[in-house]
Order: C-alpha cells, then sequence, then structure tokens
C-alpha cells in the first residue's frame, strides 16, 4: 500500500525533467536533416550501380526514444537474402566509404558479425551498417539483422504518448550507472527499456514492478513460451524472434542495482536528483584520506594497453583482473575488492585492496582423506612419513611458502614464463609482461581515474539520492 501511495499521490512534476532529457526541436530538426540527407546519396548510389539495397534508418532516432544530445543516426543497408555474405560487407563498406568521402569525414570500422562503419557528420555520430533484409527473425543471417524488426516492432506497438515514458526510464537508468548494453556498463539496452515500457506502460510502474522481480524474471510480450531456453538474471523474449533472450547481456549486479534504485526512488523526498549527475567534487587529498581511514593494503599495476575495439579491451580487462583476484585468493592473500580501470587509448590499471598482502612463511599443504589408503601411501612417500600429519580428516602436510608477499606473486606471475597461471584476456599478455609496473594510487594524473577511485571507495552513491 505504501508503494502505490507514493506512485500515485507523488507531485513529481515530469514535464520539468522532460524539457531537460529530450532533445530540443532544433536538435530533432539537425538529425532529421542529416540523416534524410544521408539516406538518400545512399539509397542514391545504390540505385545508379545496380545494387540491390534498400536503405533504412534503425535504433532510438528512428523510434523517437532518444535522449538529448544522444540522437546518434543509425543507418542499415539491407540487402537481399541470397545475397553472398562476401558481396555484402564489400558493398557495404564500399557504400559507407562512398557516404564518408562524400560528406568529408573520416571513416572508423568496427565489427559486429561483419566489419561497418562510424563516422561523424555535421556533428552527429553515424553508424553505416549493412545487414539481410529479413521479415521474420528465423530468416536471421547475421546479429545486426534483427534491428530492422526491431524498430519497426517498437515503431509499430510504443504510443507516441508511451515515448516521455521511455526517455524517463533511460534517463533514470542512466543516471543510476545501470543503462548501456555494452560490456563495459552490462546494463539495460534501450531497446530493452522500449520494451519494458511496452510491458508495464509507464515509467512508474516500471520501477513498481521491477522491485518484485526475481532472479529469473520472464516477460514474454507475444507469449512465445521459450523463457525455458534461457538461464539469465531477467528474461525478456524478443518479440522478433522467440529463440533470443533481450536481456542476455544484463549482468545480474546491474539487475540488483536497478531493482534498489526503483526501490530508492519510490521512498525518496528528492526524486528528481535521480535524473540529474550525482554531485561529487573529486579531491585527490580526500579519495587517498579516505582509502587512509579503511587501513588497507594497495596493489596497484599500471600497464600499456594494446589498440583494440573497446567491446574486446573491456572483457579482457575484466578476464584479466577476475584471474589475478582468484589466484591471489587460492595462494590465501585475502582481496578484499578488484577493479580496472582504462582512458581506452593507452593505459590500463589493475586496482586490488587486500585484507591480507603478507603471509606467515608456512602453509598447510592438504593431501588425502585419511580413508584413501592408497593416495595417502603415496602423499607419505613424497612428503616423509615423519612429516605428515592429520588435520580433520585429511592427511596434511607443513611446508615453507613460495611466496609470502602479494606483490611478489604477481610479479612472478607476470613473466613470460608463467602468465598462464591465470587466465589473461589473449591481446594483454604480451603488454602486461613488456610494460606492467607497480604505482602508488596518487601517481596518475587523470580525472577518470579519479573518479573510478571515487567509485571504488564509495559504491553505491548512484543508486541512492
Amino acid at each position: 500500500m505504501r508503494i502505490w501511495k507514493y506512485l500515485n499521490c507523488d507531485n513529481m512534476d515530469y514535464e520539468l525533467i522532460l524539457k531537460d532529457i529530450k532533445p530540443t526541436a532544433e536538435e530533432k530538426q539537425h538529425v532529421d536533416d542529416v540523416s534524410s540527407k544521408l539516406m538518400h546519396f545512399l539509397q542514391k548510389t545504390c540505385d545508379e550501380n545496380g545494387i540491390d539495397a534498400k536503405v533504412t534508418l534503425v535504433g532510438s532516432v528512428a523510434k523517437n526514444t532518444a535522449l538529448k544530445g544522444k540522437s546518434d543516426i543509425d543507418i542499415f543497408i539491407a540487402f537481399p537474402l541470397d545475397t553472398e555474405m562476401q558481396y555484402l560487407k564489400d558493398k557495404g563498406l564500399e557504400l559507407a566509404h562512398k557516404c564518408c568521402n562524400e560528406f568529408d569525414s573520416t571513416a572508423q570500422h568496427h565489427f559486429a558479425s561483419h566489419p561497418y562503419v562510424t563516422t561523424y557528420i555535421e556533428g552527429c555520430e553515424v553508424d553505416i551498417v549493412p545487414c539481410y533484409a529479413i521479415d521474420d527473425g528465423k530468416d536471421l543471417k547475421s546479429a545486426v539483422d534483427r534491428t530492422i524488426l526491431h524498430t519497426r516492432y517498437v515503431k509499430k506497438n510504443l504510443s507516441e504518448s508511451k515515448e516521455d515514458e521511455v526517455l524517463l526510464l533511460k534517463r533514470f537508468m542512466a543516471m543510476t550507472g545501470t543503462y548501456g548494453s555494452e560490456f563495459k556498463v552490462g546494463g539495460f539496452a534501450g531497446y530493452l527499456c522500449e520494451l519494458l515500457i511496452i510491458h508495464y506502460g509507464t515509467f512508474e510502474n516500471t520501477l513498481k514492478e521491477a522491485i518484485k522481480w526475481q532472479y529469473g524474471h520472464v516477460i514474454d510480450l507475444k507469449d512465445y513460451g521459450t523463457a525455458g531456453l534461457f538461464d539469465d538474471p531477467l528474461i525478456v523474449i524478443d518479440p522478433t524472434d522467440c529463440n533470443r533472450n533481450v536481456g542476455a547481456a544484463l549482468r545480474l549486479n546491474k539487475m540488483a542495482e536497478f531493482i534498489q534504485s526503483a526501490r530508492n526512488y519510490i521512498f525518496s523526498n528528492n526524486k528528481e536528483e535521480y535524473f540529474y549527475p550525482i554531485k561529487r567534487n573529486i579531491k585527490k587529498e580526500d579519495i587517498l584520506a579516505q582509502f587512509d581511514k579503511r587501513n588497507s593494503d594497495l596493489i596497484a599495476i599500471q600497464f600499456n594497453i594494446p589498440d583494440m575495439p573497446l567491446d574486446t579491451l573491456h572483457p579482457q580487462l575484466k578476464k584479466t583482473c577476475e584471474a589475478l583476484e582468484k589466484k591471489l585468493n587460492a595462494e590465501e592473500f585475502n582481496v578484499f575488492k578488484a577493479d580496472y580501470w582504462s582512458d581506452e587509448i593507452l593505459t590500463g590499471v589493475i586496482l586490488l585492496e587486500m585484507a591480507c598482502s603478507k603471509l606467515n612463511d608456512i602453509k598447510v599443504n592438504i593431501g588425502p582423506k585419511v580413508f584413501i589408503n592408497k593416495a595417502c601411501e603415496n602423499f607419505v612417500a613424497k612428503y616423509g612419513r615423519e612429516n605428515c600429519y592429520i588435520q580433520d580428516d585429511f592427511l596434511v602436510h607443513t611446508q615453507e611458502r613460495e611466496f609470502d608477499n602479494a606483490e611478489d606473486l604477481i610479479r612472478y606471475i607476470f613473466t613470460p614464463e608463467h602468465i598462464n597461471l591465470i587466465k589473461v584476456g589473449k591481446n594483454l599478455k604480451k603488454t602486461l609482461i613488456n610494460t606492467h609496473k607497480f604505482i602508488e594510487i596518487d601517481e596518475m594524473e587523470n580525472e577518470g581515474y579519479l573518479e573510478f577511485l571515487d567509485d571504488f571507495i564509495n559504491p553505491g552513491q548512484y543508486i541512492v539520492r
């Protein structure tokens, strides 16, 4: 009852919020003009050169669900299903490059299931993506083919009056750190937000329902009945493809953060603040003082990063950080918290906050259970009968540690001979070995790095106001 009271009787003026987060008329007109020019050029080029393809506008701009300043233009060039994949790739890139040349911009190559081009034209970020023209998810030939179907579905099922509800939800998620399906974030995709509003009706009702979610919550807008195919925190069956979970990229911690953000919002007296960046005046000396109060040992490892796509870089950084944490814990060091940061151009840092980074000189080597005769005899033969004893029902042996200092173990691991002791991102191995160095956490002068330190030590600041 309390929830309904807050949601139904609150005097929150969303119109004021929407004035700040909706694209202005001028922005919308500019984006419409640029996208129309690009599409006209691309379609004309196809027609004049006998290329059988249809140029289509997709994404949030096409669906009228783009936030202010986020009106990226997504143009898809759809080829018939019987088109050879290599032809699609070659012609798609050729058309994109011609478009870039025509509008005096630089083409940047990216890769999904096949190459596409990102560029900047008249102040707009533009993606030009070749795909197959499909009318049903079952005809899928490449991962991007669904995007046109997604745009059609949302435009058909999201009424104009509900577009603002999507904007409120996207903005709320962006300000609480849960928006964006790219690996770096692991949050809610724009399409997922649109489906939530189609399902729940309003921004507020979405929050009210979200706080009831359990692990594996299912939303199946077309009653396909295929939820059993998935084991994910949130299962939202794609209305255009019954064999796809739109929530597959959503990590459990981001789902949990959204649920708690919704709960905090419902009972907050400062609701409007959830739609704006958190207020923080980051000072290095204040952050260092907070770390000092925790009395933790800090290990910061700086290294160069190779030139690679961000959707490859971040999974490899995360994999490396988690593997190093696991190895340290396995060797009886105690990692309180571990995370990574990168400027995404030159530098990466792994930060380990240690509850224990120094150990005694000996450790217990646990052998087999005493009931397993042959294994026990082998253990005794290896370590000497006089050196073995019983701990619970295990035969054990006390031996000298190879490493009693966490930094020494890390130095040992980050060598050509021993890097395979942990699962390192394959593109990071060489640069970790050749460029890593231990630094004090205050050595780097970078605003993004300071924000990372602030987030590291104050992890809950986004989800509550």
